[in-house]
């Protein structure tokens, strides 16, 4: 994560705060709900409180917003707390929403008795009704007139679990013509006889989001509430709650664009319904753009940040470009990752002019980017491995690869002449013979003739076997919030999003590749041992692309 990150908005009314004497300190956090796996969208919300947090000296809370036990999981509680923590935005405080039940059933006695909350019988469909419209205002509810003492009778009862869910909600008391809909008399509480991951059977009442999270705010004193703005219309509410309330110093809730990203999804929804139906491997299907699935498919910390901060944040909408994401991580692994040989396609090529028994080792730079990374020794032996593409038996105008009668030089040793074409009863190329320089060794041949083309190989002898997965994006539609309405997520997922590639040689210093570690295979691209599959490399991204970052 960069050390200071560029100025936004946010940061400036920051500093107006802080020079106002509104705030003396900085105090930010993330409130994901426990329901599925963070996302790529996710980190966008994280990035910014907890970059904003550390700029300014301040405190970053994690808190669990766990007041819906209809969809919460234990998995998904540990799940955000691992992907915090893998990402470095290491929060200084842990909370759970559910833990505040009891301030926040307080707080809606408190509502009660000012006559700032009702209770009400209306169903859910008359609700529907009576809040009205766009244009239209909505109508009072024939409950809203109820007594104090009456509301405070119902609503223990409604605690006590004597009505069905569903029956009667807690609603606060504001304007049913409010030209904002949020406002008109809201529920803040609703009947959900539901054991909860955390409380167990103790509550049979829940409070809504809007309700409970600028509670939530205020107790674990928070300044600078920072949410996306699909959260906008919802700030009145904020504000109504916390000066019914009487909270001091007031929280105060300010909303940025979320992130949207091309060829991707981000409805947990509807990533939930890929998982449970098995159309991907998991949470953390490296399609997917869960944190998990980005981590496994071999995407770093740095690079997501990376992402999010050349994203930009801003309150205008906008669609980013997920190749803006790949060069982020490439050009972090030009830096880093260590370069290897490997060879997906093979096509065997005998060198007729060593023996069989001979061995020569060659020193191969690690990382050219990096000259403490050092060398390492590759052999070469008669029998070598070559990628397919890179011989042609009748080769187009201008290719340097290996072709019948040409050479080429072997990455980093000898130079190679393709004397002999192997074929099989159908005419298929199955093999080529051909002689190494052997004086050529791994530079510039003696007599001064130029060899154009570089190649690279693995020796047959020492080949490790692997399987390599490539992936694509996972939807063949660019914007996906553009869907029209006769479609869905469905019709367009990609068929061909991975392709696994069985019989890739690699070079033997691969052989005790550890989970998780990335490397540049050359000419090819950037690679990562998969986490739940030692014997597999999912690539990363391709070694180049046409894509230039703004």
């Amino acid at each position: 994560m960069p050390d200071t990150p560029i100025s936004n908005f946010i940061h400036d009314i920051i500093d107006a705060d802080l020079a106002e004497g509104y705030v003396d300190h900085v105090h930010t956090r993330f409130p994901p709900e426990p329901n599925g796996y963070l996302h790529i969208g996710s980190a966008k919300a994280i990035w910014i409180n907890y970059s904003t947090a550390k700029k300014y000296g301040g405190e970053f809370n994690l808190r669990y917003d766990d007041t819906n036990p209809t969809r919460e999981d234990e998995e998904f509680v540990h799940a955000i707390e691992r992907d915090l923590r893998w990402l470095g935005a290491i929060p200084d405080h842990i909370f759970y929403g559910s833990d505040y039940f009891d301030r926040c059933y307080e707080y809606a006695l408190k509502l009660i008795r000012q006559g700032d909350a009702f209770v009400c019988d209306l169903s859910a469909e008359e609700l529907r009704e009576y809040r009205g419209t766009l244009t239209e205002p909505g109508r009072n509810s024939p409950y809203r007139n109820r007594s104090v003492e009456e509301n405070l009778d119902l609503f223990e009862r409604m605690k006590n679990g004597e009505f069905p869910d569903g029956t009667r909600t807690l609603r606060a008391k504001i304007d049913m013509s409010s030209p904002n809909i949020t406002l008109r008399d809201p529920a803040i509480y609703r009947i959900l006889h539901e054991n909860h991951q955390r409380q167990g059977d103790k509550w049979c009442i829940y409070p809504l989001y809007d309700y409970a999270h600028p509670i939530q705010d205020a107790i674990e004193g928070i300044t600078h509430s920072l949410c996306s703005l699909e959260f906008l219309n919802n700030r009145p509410m904020y504000d109504w709650v916390c000066e019914k309330i009487g909270f001091s110093p007031r929280p105060h809730q300010y909303e940025f664009a979320r992130l949207n990203v091309t060829n991707t999804v981000m409805s947990k929804r509807y990533l939930r319904k890929l998982v449970e139906t098995g159309l991907v491997d998991g949470w953390d299907d490296p399609r997917l753009p869960t944190l998990c699935g980005l981590r496994r498919r071999g995407y770093t910390p740095a690079s997501i940040f990376d992402f999010v901060q050349r994203a930009g944040v801003s309150k205008v909408y906008s669609l980013v470009d997920i190749r803006l994401l790949e060069a982020c991580v490439r050009e972090e692994l030009n830096k880093t990752a260590p370069r290897r040989m490997a060879v997906t396609h093979p096509l065997k090529l005998t060198l007729t002019n060593i023996p069989e028994d001979r061995v020569d080792w060659f020193d191969v730079t690690n990382n050219p980017e990096d000259e403490a990374e050092g060398k390492r020794q590759v052999p070469l032996t008669r029998e070598l491995w070559i990628e397919r593409e890179d011989f042609s038996e009748v080769p187009p105008p201008k290719f340097q690869r290996l072709k019948p009668g040409g050479e080429v030089r072997l990455m980093g040793a000898y130079i190679v002449r393709c004397n002999r074409v192997l074929h099989n009863d159908a005419g298929e190329v199955i093999g080529i013979e051909g002689t190494a320089d052997l004086v050529s060794g791994n530079g510039n041949p003696s007599d001064g003739r130029k060899v154009r083309g570089t190649i690279h190989w693995v020796s047959a002898k020492h080949a490790v076997d692997a399987e390599i997965r490539l992936y694509d994006n996972l939807f063949t539609l660019e914007n996906m919030n553009e869907m029209p309405e006769d479609k869905t997520y469905d019709d367009y997922l990609n068929v061909d999003s991975v392709k696994i590639e069985q019989g890739c040689k690699l070079e033997p210093s691969l052989k005790d590749a550890k989970a998780g570690e990335r490397f540049q295979f050359v000419r090819l691209g950037y690679y990562i041992v998969d986490i739940m599959n030692p014997g597999t490399f999912n690539r990363i991204v391709s070694l180049k692309d046409s894509y230039k970052p703004q």
